[in-house]
């Protein structure tokens, strides 16, 4: 297929890169499928200068803004601790309890985001910790242990940054709360009501709504929910129905990554990236399997022009709201880690300087997101 054939539904690909350099068949695939954005992880980021030199040519290769994105949480998810300080955690911040810790860390994330030239961050985590040790992908990514908690905390960092001119995607909707399966490797069942959902879960991502520019949906199975049993990520009754319709959210909704075991053990490659779609989701996220960026065009252009179009007339408004990127100087690099470093130090105590989180070494292979 032609690229001119494709190029109509590249932009609802926000597509991961091989490494820190573009090689020449990346490049082409880009110019020909045109994919509405880009996500960074540990393995694209060598040195201030490249991370900065690597977002201005993928902004040169497409004719459209991109979103240009990373897991900026804090703590272990952190990208840019790679060439930076890395930042304390939700959960060492919520138990820190200091509003102006919170607000700082959301302030600088901000501010160092734009700087490389990220317009979007995948953060907040949304989803409440009901135990801190669960093996389900959050482990000290949450802000509370109430929907009380997240509110108010979640809400200041989200504000601060977004004051920087960097927009924001709560995750996990509707809920990685009480999963008891990492989605990474498998598709968790999530046995909450719709009762249950509402009185916990839900209000944390109904009171950060009106602030939410990007709707990440997770994937896992909910009974009450969707009862045919398809995943939350393809799920029409749970993201046009629920989020679209019954909340009225009129944002961009972007699915977790494609290429995790939860949904590639579920169904083929191209047949989940329609469902999801077809269920009313924007952006997919497509962040390791990139030799499959053609495939995965050529899959959404098979989709109806109706559905297509309400997708990418979204796109098109959301575009306007992204921020140009910051004056990028090595200096102001070097300023806001050390501010990072500082902060730090104030939640953590001095022996933290230099360090990364002790959950470092203990993590999955995979890049948690």
């Amino acid at each position: 297929m032609a690229a001119k054939d494709y190029r109509h539904a590249g932009e609802l690909i926000v597509m991961g890169l091989p490494g820190p350099e573009l090689d020449a068949a990346t490049r082409d695939a880009i110019r020909d499928v045109q994919p509405g954005g880009f996500i960074i992880f540990s393995r694209n980021i060598k040195a201030p200068e490249q991370l900065r030199g690597l977002l201005d040519e993928l902004r040169g290769l497409v004719d459209h803004e991109p979103v240009i994105t990373i897991d900026q949480e804090g703590g272990r998810v952190s990208r840019l601790r790679e060439i930076g300080a890395e930042p304390p955690s939700a959960q060492e911040l919520r138990d820190d309890d200091d509003q102006e810790f919170i607000h700082r860390h959301g302030e600088l994330t901000g501010q160092l985001l734009r700087l490389y030239g990220f317009n979007l961050n995948l953060a907040p985590v949304l989803d409440i910790s009901f135990d801190d040790e669960a093996d389900n992908s959050l482990k000290g990514r949450c802000w509370g242990r109430t929907p009380e908690e997240v509110n108010a905390k979640a809400r200041l960092f989200t504000d601060a940054m977004r004051a920087e001119g960097v927009l924001c995607c709560p995750k996990h909707f509707p809920g990685y709360t009480m999963a008891g399966l990492d989605p990474h490797h498998d598709l968790p069942r999530i046995e909450r009501t719709r009762e249950e959902l509402e009185a916990c879960e839900w209000k944390t991502f109904r009171e950060q709504l009106p602030v939410t520019d990007v709707m990440m949906i997770g994937h896992a199975f909910y009974p009450d929910l969707d009862p045919s049993g398809t995943p939350s990520s393809l799920s029409a009754p749970i993201i046009t129905g629920l989020l679209r319709e019954e909340w009225g959210f009129g944002g961009i909704v972007m699915s977790d990554d494609v290429d995790m075991g939860a949904l590639i053990n579920y169904c083929p490659f191209g047949e989940s990236l329609q469902r999801a779609v077809t269920a009313g989701t924007d952006l997919l996220l497509l962040c390791h399997r990139l030799h499959l960026l053609r495939e995965a065009a050529e899959a959404l252009a098979a989709l109806p022009d109706d559905v297509l179009d309400a997708a990418r007339a979204r796109l098109r408004a959301f575009r306007t709201r992204l921020a140009p990127p910051a004056e990028f100087s090595l200096q102001q690099h070097r300023e806001i880690n050390e501010h990072i470093t500082e902060l730090r130090v104030a939640v953590l105590g001095e022996h933290a300087r230099g360090q990364r989180s002790a959950e470092d070494g203990k993590r999955s292979p995979v890049e948690l997101y």
